[in-house]
């Protein structure tokens, strides 16, 4: 039980998941990641728009997505409209482009407030494969697999993994909330 091999791989999941979750909040700035897993209507399925185009910052506020066979133009356009991000692409011959709008304070507010949801779900995830850790622990405690001292060393050892788990998602979570600020 001194390998928490099973541990680390859902706290790196958690971490990773997290990651994930929040490279989409928009900032205010023009990042590739806010519209590449876009899902787009193209060739009779729907594929993520990083499948179908290049997608460049031309600025700090501009997006430039050039499509690989220019018959997804229309295509991509709608699917930025419908997305819910409040982007209004311009369609410039072959290229479409999008102009990061500047976050109003109550945007601001929901967007951190989404961000601190993302962040307990992470936590939860870390806590929930923490506490089937822990459960193996006393198990093997109760067989008489290993000692009371040993038990509680390991849970020690344990909350090490669980608390430097808590401090890289608050790194993560500090890091995009002064994105979102700024």
């Amino acid at each position: 039980m001194d390998n928490f091999s099973k541990l680390d791989i859902e706290i790196q999941k958690a971490i990773h998941w997290f990651g994930n979750e929040i490279v989409s909040l928009r900032t205010g700035r023009a990042n590739p990641a806010l519209v590449e897993n876009l899902e787009v209507d193209s060739y009779g399925s729907k594929m993520p728009l990083k499948h179908l185009a290049a997608i460049s910052a031309e600025d700090a506020r501009a997006l430039s997505i050039k499509p690989w066979d220019k018959n997804n133009i229309q295509a991509i356009e709608s699917a930025i409209r419908s997305s819910g991000l409040g982007f209004q692409p311009l369609v410039d011959q072959d290229i479409v482009r999008i102009i990061v709008p500047e976050l109003t304070e109550e945007r601001r507010g929901a967007l951190k407030k989404m961000l601190k949801e993302k962040s307990e779900q992470a936590k939860v995830s870390v806590r929930r494969a923490r506490d089937e850790v822990w459960g193996e622990i006393q198990k093997k405690e109760r067989a008489a697999e290993i000692s009371e001292d040993e038990k509680f060393r390991l849970k020690d050892k344990m909350q090490e993994k669980i608390d430097a788990a808590f401090k890289k998602l608050e790194e993560i979570a500090d890091k995009k909330e002064k994105e979102i600020s700024f």
